[in-house]
């Protein structure tokens, strides 16, 4: 349940991007809100469990680990913009 909690916050995040900041214009909603979720996905599975502790239960939506997931979906947003900007990648 954790999990899908944190791809909605990501694709939330994602979406948020495309329509009010403008972030992967050019690419479109799609494209921004899979970014968010995969970058939720590596703040959940890969970042947050080497800064916190796993003592809840597998499973169980705690706020830090929401607060990671979003905060690595907006980092992977604006990284694949820049990298886009950049490069045209």
């Amino acid at each position: 349940m954790d999990t899908l909690v944190c791809i909605a916050a990501g694709s939330l995040i994602g979406w948020l991007s495309y329509s009010y900041w403008r972030i992967n214009w050019e690419r479109g909603p799609v494209v921004s809100t899979i970014i968010g979720a995969v970058g939720a996905l590596i703040g959940t599975k890969a970042i947050a469990p080497m800064f916190l502790s796993a003592a809840s239960a597998p499973g169980d939506v705690t706020l830090p680990f929401v607060i990671f997931a979003v905060g690595a979906a907006a980092a992977l947003l604006v990284l694949s913009h820049m990298l886009h900007q950049r490069f045209g990648v």
